[in-house]
């Protein structure tokens, strides 16, 4: 390692040098890695020799048949609790005809798998899946024709069961014995014949999901879990707020605490390193009341934040335009309109972010759970100014994240640190209050909807505005994306941008509107922010669908009936159809202390078709009221596997509530004031309600992603059953109680 020339190391010399290749280096105990209690988890395909990903356009950047047996998956999305493995697995598993049983899959690694950027927008089956299934039909064809070959065979006459390829002689040979140990060299042309649907055996199966196990008996699983030689435990203290500075600190005590092994100070950054987790906690207590900051308080308060967002000055972004759109709508029999708000979001992930960074000489690996791999690579050699294949990132499970969290920014933080303990695995994982305080939060937006319908109620025109601060800030290869490069000294310069990339998501209606029209205005907010689940679309969609059950009670329409007369996609109307027949939409029983709401929207009007009705039941005398079910209906075009579809809408629906009736970020001019779980509620299990899905399978279409289909929908569908059950339109998020007009209730 010593004598290790870096600058005539390539990225193959590197992996090979540094040890840490993924044979025998699975200190990670990965899904696929089956191991007996007691021993020590490592690859359980040691026969191929590891390399890392050179092309995409190479089959075995995608997948590889090990030399023991084994075909493993390479993805370079990752595993966040959306059930992708198994579903990029069975995949690959039906075109290669070979049983899931034996097919291990490696996701976001650096050092092995491609570079898909971030695991976002409901992409990983759509991308990596079709990946995945070009270059499993590719490799199938390949081995078909080398066995061809051997046997003098035309390839239509073969027959392939699990692995193995039979001649009509009765000549069999396995992919494995026929490769020899070799890599398939062949590139994904595209061309490769695809297995029809009808002959699926894997995909479109509920087949169980191995972290699942893992997460129920308690077996190590996350990035938390890591356990390292030697490790040593970290925490940082972050200012109190945005724009704080330290101004002075008398480290001596810290530095004569038992176990403390350093202390770093470096501008306004501190951090603590410590031989136990405890010490390094107690640390950083002892830290947090030695420090010193120069405040500078939050100009905009939250009291004023939708006043603030609203006069937002400059010309808006111009989605979509249509000429004379606001003489239509005033001059309509029928007019309406009205303004929302959702307030900031957390991501309020259930165990605060984590990461594990290991120097060697200049040599950096980071075990995290970021959504991409090599961004935080990239912005991790901008950081260190490191040639960025001196740098390995190894995706690991978190605990909870759909978007931006603080996952980057402790990876970026652990590597500071671990630079000043060269040969230690050092371990970081943030406190509660830093998690609550520092994370980028899913941003507030403002909506002005306008609309108009003919004396029949038919639609005219519709005009929305929309305010929106950005949706991604997430790592870029610039280091100032990490939060703390900005404490350094001196300080890395921060660029916000990527505004409108997901503000519009959702925020032109499908429904058959003669004319419609969205403007968007980048707003600048007080607080950090970045990608949320669904980014723009939930808020886009509980606007729309909330201001359109408006509209529809204001011309006496039926809910139900108005959408799917003004919807012309017919998978949008049978999500609805099917939504009505499950839960007898027309013999429904309203008892006076209940309500119904529906909502429909196809997720970025370009992937999944999603309807839902929530049934709420209100307690006047309290004067309060509970979500009692939700039931929905997807079409997410195949299957892939359907227990995970299920599980990833139940899911959305469920946290789609907890925002929509419970979660606003709190602050003052002091800083965030949600800074724990009685600040900042979320839903228990006693919140729940009763969660039913209904999926429509559609096997000659191709797969679309899922994960974020139901963010929107549901909290209108929450906010049109508050209205149906107590005449009360709650038009600014979360829909507490509080903001029901309970005196005007009968």
């Amino acid at each position: 390692m010593k004598d290790l020339q870096l600058d005539q190391t390539s990225r193959r010399s590197f992996l090979k040098t540094t040890g840490h290749l993924m044979i025998g280096f699975n200190i990670l105990p990965l899904s696929f890695c089956q191991t007996k209690a007691g021993q020590t988890n490592i690859s359980p395909y040691p026969g191929i020799p590891v390399r890392p990903t050179i092309d995409n356009k190479l089959v075995d950047s995608w997948i590889r048949l090990d030399a023991d047996g084994y075909l493993t998956v390479l993805s370079g999305k990752q595993e966040l609790g959306q059930g992708i493995k198994i579903a990029l697995i069975q995949i690959a598993a039906e075109e290669l005809d070979i049983e899931p049983g034996r097919c291990h899959i490696v996701n976001s690694d650096t050092g092995q798998t491609p570079n898909e950027g971030f695991t976002a927008g409901s992409n990983s089956v759509e991308g990596s899946g079709s990946a995945i299934r070009l270059a499993a039909a590719e490799a199938r064809l390949h081995l078909l024709k080398m066995a061809g070959q051997k046997w003098n065979v035309a390839t239509d006459n073969l027959m392939i069961k699990n692995g193995v390829i039979k001649s009509p002689s009765g000549e069999e040979i396995s992919y494995w014995k026929l490769l020899e140990g070799k890599f398939i060299e062949a590139q994904i042309s595209g061309e490769a014949p695809l297995k029809s649907p009808k002959g699926y055996k894997y995909v479109g199966q509920p087949l169980e999901r191995e972290d699942i196990r893992k997460m129920v008996i308690g077996e190590s699983h996350f990035v938390h879990d890591l356990k390292m030689p030697g490790m040593v435990h970290a925490r940082i203290l972050h200012p109190p707020s945005y724009n704080d500075k330290l101004k002075s600190i008398d480290l001596s005590e810290l530095e004569a605490m038992p176990g403390v092994l350093k202390v770093i100070k470096n501008g306004s950054f501190l951090a603590v390193v410590a031989e136990r987790e405890y010490q390094a906690v107690k640390a950083r207590n002892l830290l947090k009341s030695l420090a010193v900051w120069d405040k500078i308080p939050h100009d905009i308060l939250q009291e004023t934040l939708f006043e603030s967002i609203t006069n937002t000055p400059g010309a808006p972004e111009k989605v979509k335009i249509s000429e004379g759109i606001e003489e239509t709508i005033s001059n309509a029999s029928i007019n309406h309109r009205a303004e929302y708000f959702k307030p900031y979001h957390m991501h309020a992930s259930m165990g605060p972010s984590c990461a594990v960074a290991l120097w060697e000489e200049n040599l950096l690996t980071v075990w995290t759970a970021t959504q991409g791999v090599y961004p935080v690579r990239d912005t991790l050699a901008d950081l260190f100014s490191l040639d960025k294949e001196k740098i390995r990132c190894i995706g690991s499970p978190g605990a909870g994240c759909y978007g931006h969290n603080g996952a980057d920014d402790v990876s970026g933080e652990a590597a500071l640190i671990a630079k000043e303990m060269k040969g230690k695995h050092v371990r970081l994982q943030w406190m509660r209050e830093d998690e609550n305080k520092w994370e980028p939060y899913g941003t507030a937006m403002a909506f002005r909807l306008s609309a108009g319908l003919d004396p029949e109620g038919k639609p005219l025109a519709w005009d929305s505005i929309v305010w929106s601060d950005s949706h991604s800030t997430r790592p870029n290869g610039k280091a100032g994306s990490f939060i703390s490069a900005r404490h350094l000294d001196p300080p890395v310069e921060f660029r916000k941008g990527g505004f409108s990339g997901g503000s519009h998501r959702n925020g032109i209606p499908e429904y058959s509107f003669a004319a419609k029209q969205l403007h968007l205005f980048n707003y600048d907010g007080p607080l950090r922010t970045s990608s949320l689940r669904g980014l723009g679309a939930y808020a886009n969609t509980f606007a729309m669908e909330s201001f359109l059950d408006e509209l529809i009670h204001i011309s006496g329409n039926d809910p139900l009936d108005f959408r799917l007369k003004n919807l012309e996609d017919p998978r949008a109307k049978a999500v609805l159809e099917k939504l009505a027949t499950k839960t007898n939409w027309k013999s429904r029983s309203n008892s006076g202390n209940n309500g119904f709401g529906i909502a429909y929207a196809r997720y970025k009007n370009a992937t999944s078709y999603f309807a839902v009705l929530a049934e709420v039941e209100i307690d006047i005398g309290a004067k309060n009221y509970k979500l009692k079910k939700l039931t929905g209906v997807i079409d997410s075009g195949l299957t892939i596997n359907p227990d995970g579809l299920k599980n990833q809408t139940e899911g959305g629906m469920i946290q789609s509530a907890s925002w929509t009736m419970m979660e606003e970020v709190n602050y003052d001019q002091n800083g965030i004031t949600s800074v724990d779980w009685s600040t900042y509620p979320i839903f228990r299990m006693i919140d729940v309600p009763e969660v039913e899905v209904h999926i429509i399978n559609r096997p000659e279409t191709k797969p679309m992603g899922a994960g974020e289909a139901a963010m929107g929908p549901v909290a209108a569908a929450i906010a049109n059953a508050v209205f149906d059950a107590t005449g009360s339109r709650i038009r600014n998020l979360p829909l507490k109680p509080e903001k029901i007009d309970w005196e005007a209730i009968s």
